[in-house]
């Protein structure tokens, strides 16, 4: 994989594995055999995700980027 979907898909399975259910989790498992390239792509947005992945949990990843990249920088 490439740093930017492992931190994506990483950071939204340490948060949000345990609330999904069960179509979601079969949807993450499916989401991890596509191409990383292509995944990143559907989730910020570059290009639109297909039928077979249009998912809540690729809304619910969409949103999770969203709030990555929108929240304020940390204090140190």
């Amino acid at each position: 994989g490439f740093r930017e979907i492992d931190l994506i898909l990483g950071g939204f399975a340490d948060s949000h594995l345990d609330a999904l259910d069960t179509s979601e989790v079969e949807a993450f498992e499916h989401l991890l055999d596509a191409r990383d390239l292509d995944v990143y792509d559907w989730i910020v947005g570059r290009t639109p995700t297909p039928a077979e992945h249009d998912t809540t949990l690729m809304r619910k990843l969409q949103a999770f980027r969203h709030a990555r990249v929108d929240a304020p920088p940390e204090t140190p």
